[in-house]
């Protein structure tokens, strides 16, 4: 569903008269139009973006057109939708190179004796 407000931002008294600022909201939820898999994939992705009962709210209010705010509001929301349906990339476990390990442990090695010679001389009693 779409709404339009008045926004802020540029267009001097232009901006005080005209509501080109546009809110859409998609009932994720309650959308006939999704299996509950794909539904349940979305409210799980994008719950720190719903409010309400898996409410999805998209604003745009970059430009000056209420038709150009339209259009990004749709592709915001589209993109968002794109990205939470597709799959993730299984993980998986890598472990370092035996060089990387003999150049980490010759890193520590050379931090250890700068640190040994900065420490004054043991007076042995």
């Amino acid at each position: 569903m779409y709404r339009a407000t008045r926004s802020g931002g540029p267009g001097g008294q232009h901006v005080n008269t005209s509501s080109t600022r546009i809110e859409l909201t998609w009932d994720v939820g309650g959308s006939p139009s999704l299996d509950q898999s794909v539904r349940d994939r979305l409210l799980a992705r994008l719950r720190s973006r719903l409010h309400g009962e898996g409410v999805l709210r998209v604003v745009a209010s970059g430009s000056r057109s209420q038709h150009r705010n339209r259009e990004e509001a749709l592709a915001r929301l589209t993109e968002l939708v794109t990205r939470a349906l597709r799959p993730r990339k299984k993980r998986r476990p890598t472990k370092p190179s035996r060089a990387a390990i003999q150049r980490r442990l010759d890193a520590k090695k050379r931090r250890a004796d700068r640190k040994r010679e900065r420490r004054p001389p043991r007076q042995d009693d």
